[in-house]
């Protein structure tokens, strides 16, 4: 068995196992695919389409779609509405980086599916840039989720892909596999705005030469600290040595 589906949840879990009360090992948003092996119960078996990523999610938030999901939600957050003359909202709201298809447009909204969206709210998927810090305030204080993928509940690895899946640049989910993926070392002395620095289990982002930003789990949130201070911390608390500094672009 094998195919390609589109989640139509505003986020789907990938479990470990095909279970419920499972691990969450990674997350896929609305308009992202998966690719299908095997079929058991209420679970379909495969991995996800942008990273590769295995694991098992609920049939019910997948459906085959056809259209070429070509446009992403550059906000925060966006609600979706009911039709674009009565301006009327729905309780559905889509995650920064979900995926749509604009089947029409008029100057305000796009139509996705039987819904509408602002324009302001999405861009091309084609659109580039490099600093994919530009996004980084909308995860500050997200709550810290093993597992998480959006501006909901997030982990250290997956703020890392997903700023870099909203540049539309390839990367890991697993910070292990992430700091393998990027190849170019850098010292602690020539840090800089963008760099990613490793531990065994965990990443983080500096943001300039003195500060980062990580989703750390002893605070339970995304938050911003000093450098030498978290290297310092999780050495002494957690005994952990920072492993390299890698520079992704």
């Amino acid at each position: 068995m094998s195919k390609i589906l589109t989640c139509i949840n505003q986020v789907s879990n990938i479990f470990k196992e095909p279970n419920k009360k499972s691990e969450v090992v990674s997350q896929i948003l609305y308009g992202e695919q998966f690719s299908v092996r095997k079929s058991i119960g209420i679970f379909y078996k495969g991995f996800s389409i942008f990273d590769n990523y295995p694991g098992f999610v609920l049939k019910k938030n997948f459906e085959k779609i056809t259209a070429k999901n070509d446009y992403r939600v550059r906000t925060k957050e966006t609600s979706l509405y009911q039709s674009n003359i009565s301006f009327k909202k729905t309780n559905k709201k889509l995650l920064f980086n979900s995926k749509v298809s604009v089947l029409k447009r008029d100057n305000n909204f796009s139509k996705i599916n039987k819904f509408w969206i602002k324009n302001d709210s999405i861009n091309k998927i084609e659109n580039k840039t490099n600093n994919f810090l530009d996004n980084i305030s909308y995860f500050i204080k997200t709550k810290y989720l093993w597992g998480g993928n959006t501006i909901k509940g997030i982990d250290c690895s997956g703020l890392v892909q997903e700023l870099f899946k909203s540049i539309n640049k390839k990367c890991p989910r697993d910070s292990k596999d992430q700091m393998i993926f990027f190849k170019k070392s850098v010292s602690l002395q020539n840090i800089r705005k963008g760099d990613l620095i490793f531990w065994k289990g965990h990443v983080a982002i500096s943001i300039n030469q003195k500060n980062l930003v990580h989703a750390y789990g002893p605070k339970k949130r995304v938050v911003m600290m000093p450098i030498k201070k978290t290297i310092k911390i999780l050495l002494i608390k957690n005994n952990l040595k920072v492993l390299a500094i890698k520079r992704p672009l």
